[in-house]
């Protein structure tokens, strides 16, 4: 399995009510693109979520996430949130909200 199917369907279900949502196989996952821009991606054991850097400060509070580290380097307004917090659909519902929220600001990516 290369993603958690039953998170990203759960994941899929919170964005049917969004126009431009598109889901794309990368990063050994599957990526939810909304309004053309990375928002959320389902990997096997957890989710990545793009969202606000100066959030973080606020999520002290919270279990289950790090920020996400490429090599030695932090990915500034990425974090993954692992799959047993997410089991809750209150809490899947706190995080998909969250990188909602910050989708409208995120810069989209340089089409090749």
């Amino acid at each position: 399995m290369k993603y958690n199917e039953t998170l990203a369907l759960r994941v899929a279900e919170r964005l049917m009510h969004i126009k431009d949502v598109e889901e794309k196989e990368m990063f050994s996952g599957l990526v939810f693109m909304v309004n053309g821009k990375m928002c959320i991606g389902v990997s096997k054991d957890g989710m990545m979520l793009r969202l606000d850097p100066n959030e973080l400060e606020n999520l002290s509070d919270k279990d289950g996430w790090e920020q996400m580290v490429m090599g030695s380097r932090p990915m500034k307004g990425y974090i993954s949130v692992s799959e047993d917090v997410l089991s809750r659909n209150d809490e899947l519902d706190f995080w998909v909200k969250l990188a909602l929220a910050f989708n409208p600001f995120a810069k989209a990516s340089k089409k090749k």
